[in-house]
């Protein structure tokens, strides 16, 4: 975590960093960075929520832990976002908490950005903060998700679309045609929705962002990092099988160190709960110092353009549209 915030500095030198934790550790840390004491201030903490902890437990020690002090900054303003590669149930129970959800939005979500054959990454929620949504949570992960984009990929109108077992009309549940005919409506918002997409077209680029239930989401983000896990795997063993295959591997290298920079997680680091009333960023436990770096700029781009304030207005767009259409 202290590299990471070291290499993001070294990339954006307006960052300022509160680090919580052992305070010898971290310092320790630090001082093998140049310039990273002088970014950065030290806030001591003995308690530390572990991996396994469940969500509940974890709560009753929100006002001690490292990890409940660090999001308790960004309630108080003394931090714009918190970054944290820990329990991810217990960083969402604790952010849920302190920070709340933001005005017409029921639920908060998890959102990440994911590798496409596309010009950009897409992205990706819910991923499993909620098990079971109903019509409004898809509706307003939608609104977020196209907010995130616009922040992150730089797309001034993200092409959104709902995760189905098919992409005709008729398909899928009840809660996914109102959402769509929803969507389909709200034709002032910065997206473009355009209805269903497949699993097995996620990567292909066609879509920006990609909007489902956190159930579903979870197994599919898991089914994605698991196919590149398998195809980096079956070409390593391949490219070892024989003396023919390590010559072709040499000849095939560029290509190969391509799809490995392509297949990264570290490049698409910092998964992002989005409707609460502060910033807060998922790193991957396993993350490299690349990785957080990453993680970083995500949370410090998502301060610098306002996102909480972008979700806020098209929700109200929202709001105002059905508020008519009831009217009517």
């Amino acid at each position: 975590m202290v590299a990471g915030a070291a290499r993001a500095l070294a990339r954006r030198h307006d960052l300022r960093f509160l680090l919580f934790g052992d305070q010898a550790a971290i310092r320790e840390q630090v001082d093998e960075h140049e310039g990273l004491s002088a970014a950065c201030q030290i806030v001591h903490c003995n308690d530390v929520i572990a991996g396994t902890e469940k969500p509940s437990q974890a709560i009753r020690r929100a006002k001690t832990s490292s990890m409940g002090r660090a999001i308790a900054a960004v309630k108080a303003g003394e931090a714009q976002a918190a970054v944290s590669g820990g329990n991810t149930g217990a960083l969402m129970a604790m952010a849920k908490l302190a920070l709340r959800t933001m005005p017409g939005i029921d639920r908060p979500a998890l959102a990440a950005l994911l590798p496409t054959l596309g010009a950009n990454d897409l992205v990706m929620l819910d991923l499993g903060a909620n098990t079971e949504c109903d019509v409004q949570n898809l509706v307003q992960f939608s609104v977020m998700g196209a907010a995130y984009a616009r922040v992150v990929l730089d797309l001034e109108r993200p092409r959104v679309q709902l995760l189905n077992i098919g992409t005709e009309e008729l398909k899928g549940t009840d809660e996914l045609k109102e959402a769509a005919a929803i969507l389909r409506a709200s034709t002032d918002l910065g997206m473009r929705f355009d209805g269903f997409i497949e699993a097995d077209k996620i990567s292909r680029g066609g879509a920006d962002v990609v909007v489902t239930d956190g159930f579903s989401g979870n197994i599919a983000l898991k089914s994605v990092e698991g196919t590149a896990r398998f195809v980096t795997d079956l070409l390593k063993r391949a490219f070892t099988s024989s003396v023919r295959s390590k010559i072709g591997f040499l000849i095939s290298r560029p290509a190969t160190e391509l799809l490995r920079h392509h297949l990264d997680p570290n490049n698409h680091n910092g998964a992002v709960f989005l409707g609460l009333n502060g910033l807060v960023v998922k790193s991957h436990g396993s993350a490299d110092q690349k990785g957080v770096a990453n993680a970083v700029w995500v949370a410090a781009r998502m301060a610098r353009e306002d996102l909480t304030r972008k979700i806020s207005h098209d929700l109200a767009s929202v709001a105002d549209r059905s508020a008519r259409a009831a009217a009517q």
